[in-house]
């Protein structure tokens, strides 16, 4: 059984969940807030240490149309970086509907609009998990 950590990078945010290879249930972790990247990959240090994943899956932010954007350049970026700093394995999964996805099960919740903010990330995150793990399994 493998333990697998997901990340939903953004400029502002990084959405993080948790998952095995053995169950394939994606579990929301956090949501990184900080911007710099030190404080971001201190804090990305201390959750594999934690959850010792044997890989790490990054989602892929595409145009509507597959193609890349500058968003899919950054996450692209921020996957090596995972790679370089931890040298674990790093996926890239498309994750184009992953955020609307995620702000749809919450509003399936009863939580909407504003008050989505602090677990939409976490949501994105499972969602680009599940889509790795289906793939993976």
């Amino acid at each position: 059984m493998s333990t697998v950590l997901a990340f939903d990078f953004g400029a502002a945010r990084i959405g993080v969940a948790v998952g095995t290879t053995e169950l394939g249930i994606p579990h929301p972790v956090e949501t990184i807030a900080a911007i710099d990247n030190d404080t971001r990959f201190a804090r990305i240090a201390t959750l594999i240490a934690e959850w010792q994943p044997a890989q790490l899956v990054v989602g892929l932010p595409l145009a509507e149309d597959g193609g890349e954007q500058e968003s899919s350049r950054l996450a692209r970026k921020f996957a090596q970086r995972l790679e370089g700093r931890f040298q674990l394995p790093v996926a890239l999964v498309d994750e184009r509907y992953s955020s609307a996805e995620a702000s749809q099960a919450l509003n399936q919740t009863g939580l909407k609009g504003r008050k989505q903010k602090p677990a939409l990330d976490q949501v994105a995150a499972m969602n680009i998990l599940d889509s790795w793990l289906a793939g993976a399994g």
